[in-house]
Formats: structure tokens, C-alpha cells, sequence
């Protein structure tokens, strides 16, 4: 099942304190970036973000689910209406995600 833009539309708009957050639609799922730098994404309207130190610590009882099989899991970000918690979620995340690769072509996501 595809993710909706509805549910992208909510959960951006959650992170709408943040500075730089996009989102690229691939395969009718959501990848979402914050500075450049992929924190997580839509997938069957779960919002999912990356097993890091900050996510594991910010979400201890998180389940962990694969956002699509065969893929690394990722943690399911259990209460997507607590803006303040999501907000320092991917904040405390960032220095712990790797930099964004060069692409050819210049273009960003």
C-alpha cells in the first residue's frame, strides 16, 4: 500500500519548527531529509525514522518495523501528534546521520 500526501502533509507540518525539511516521493513511499541528510520517511503511512544513539534514547519503546521488505528496520515513531517530541527527535538525530553523498548533476532532493 502507498503512502497518502495527507499523511506526509501532517507529518511535515509537525516539523514545521525545523529548518530544511523535504520530502522526495519514491515508489509511492516518502523519504524525508532535514538539512540535506535522510532521518527517516512515510512508508504505508508509518512514520519512520533511523535507528540512531538520539532515536533509540528519545524513543525507548519504540517498535522497530522494516519500512519495506528486506530493508534495515527503522523505528515506528509511536506518537506522531507530540510535535515537541518529534521536532527534538530529528534534531538530536542530525549530527548522527551521514552527510549527504555528492550527487552528479548537482541536483538536491
Amino acid at each position: 500500500m502507498a503512502s497518502d500526501q495527507t499523511y506526509l502533509d501532517y507529518i511535515t507540518e509537525q516539523l514545521s519548527g525545523l529548518p530544511e525539511i523535504r520530502s522526495r516521493k519514491m515508489m509511492g513511499e516518502y523519504i524525508l531529509y532535514s538539512g540535506g541528510r535522510i532521518f527517516g520517511g512515510i512508508y504505508d503511512n508509518r512514520f519512520l525514522v533511523k535507528v540512531t544513539p538520539a532515536s533509540l534514547r528519545l524513543l525507548p519503546d519504540a517498535q522497530q518495523e522494516e519500512p519495506y521488505p528486506g530493508a534495515k528496520p527503522m523505528l515506528l515513531v509511536p506518537d506522531p501528534d507530540d510535535r515537541a517530541l518529534m521536532e527534538k527527535l530529528v534534531s538530536e538525530m542530525y549530527s548522527e546521520l551521514p552527510e549527504p553523498k555528492p550527487r552528479k548533476g548537482g541536483s538536491k532532493p
